[in-house]
């Protein structure tokens, strides 16, 4: 496998992203429909840039940089869109402010963990909320329009994309604290050993 696969996937989620946007923008369902195509690529080569990267023992700095960048420039651009655009809920809309608020806390938190030669690894609950929100964003960039232009009639795949969403900002904020305590403890560990 060439090294710098990995690498390339990740940057394909970047490169991703204003497709993504361009498609939701166009506000056709058979556009909403090719997004959410679009969209699920990104999401799986998210999972599978890091699969690649450990079996075939080609971790590296860049990637370990760009990943989490690109996971965080996915999520949010759709978060924004699907709000600017008015298709999130009060509900939906909460739900995607305490996911951007969680990743701009852990973001932080792993930067300042840095500073102290130390690491924030990914949780496996972490691993699961974002299997769920990358399932809800998905959804709800479909949207329901996407559903009846596949023969699937009346399903309502905006409601449940919007109940993953928020199934995912409650995992969001039981991970976010689990990362909050552990870089407490690192925090409390460096001042003891001043």
């Amino acid at each position: 496998m060439p090294s710098h696969l990995p690498n390339l996937l990740t940057l394909s989620r970047i490169v991703a992203i204003p497709l993504i946007v361009a498609l939701v923008l166009m506000r056709w369902p058979a556009a909403d429909l090719a997004a959410c195509a679009v969209f699920t690529a990104a999401a799986v080569t998210d999972w599978l840039d890091g699969h690649l990267a450990r079996r075939h023992r080609q971790t590296s700095e860049l990637g370990r940089m760009l990943d989490p960048i690109a996971d965080k420039l996915l999520v949010g651009a759709v978060l924004m869109l699907l709000a600017g655009l008015g298709r999130l809920s009060d509900i939906g809309l909460i739900a995607a402010v305490v996911i951007v608020l969680r990743e701009i806390l852990v973001s932080g938190l792993r930067e300042f963990l840095a500073g102290l030669s130390q690491g924030l690894p990914v949780s496996r609950l972490a691993k699961w909320k974002t299997g769920v929100q990358m399932t809800a964003l998905g959804m709800l960039v479909a949207g329901d329009a996407s559903a009846r232009l596949l023969g699937l009639g009346v399903l309502p795949v905006g409601l449940l994309g919007e109940a993953l969403l928020t199934l995912a900002a409650a995992l969001t904020l039981v991970t976010g604290w689990d990362y909050l305590t552990a870089s407490l403890r690192h925090v409390r560990g460096a001042a003891a050993a001043e």
